[in-house]
């Protein structure tokens, strides 16, 4: 693939745990987040997702298009590996943008979270032992 120049020079591979789903999307995130909505917790089974926000067109599946699982609509809906139940990512914002899962990346991104969002419905078992700034909601 060589050495890209510039972040948006990069595309990163992406996988399902058991690798029927995989997908590339460039390193162009708009913004990184650590959500703790309780969708997102149910959706993880865990205290927050990371995720990170990019125009929905520059994500590709590029194998197993045909076992992907979608919970949701066309304007809003997560996309999950029919085997293996990862979430690999969600269509957010009226279809427009995709939150790809973090944890699903292969390569490592350019971006980093810059903040946690919802906290005002965070899990109280849960403390976040970070500086990164706490929202209450989304934003």
């Amino acid at each position: 693939m060589g050495i890209p120049t510039k972040s948006s020079d990069r595309v990163l591979e992406g996988s399902c745990l058991c690798g029927a789903v995989r997908y590339a999307v460039r390193d162009e995130f708009a913004y990184a987040l650590n959500c703790h909505c309780s969708q997102c917790r149910r959706a993880t089974g865990a205290p927050f997702k990371p995720l990170a926000g990019i125009p929905r067109e520059k994500l590709r599946l590029t194998a197993g298009a045909g076992n992907l699982l979608i919970y949701g609509d066309d304007k809003g809906h997560d996309a999950r590996c029919r085997t293996c139940g990862s979430l690999l990512y969600s269509v957010v914002r009226d279809g427009a943008y995709v939150h790809v899962t973090l944890g699903t990346l292969v390569d490592e991104p350019s971006i980093r979270p810059s903040a946690h969002i919802f906290v005002g419905s965070k899990a109280p078992w849960y403390t976040i032992t970070d500086d990164l700034p706490q929202h209450a909601e989304f934003g």
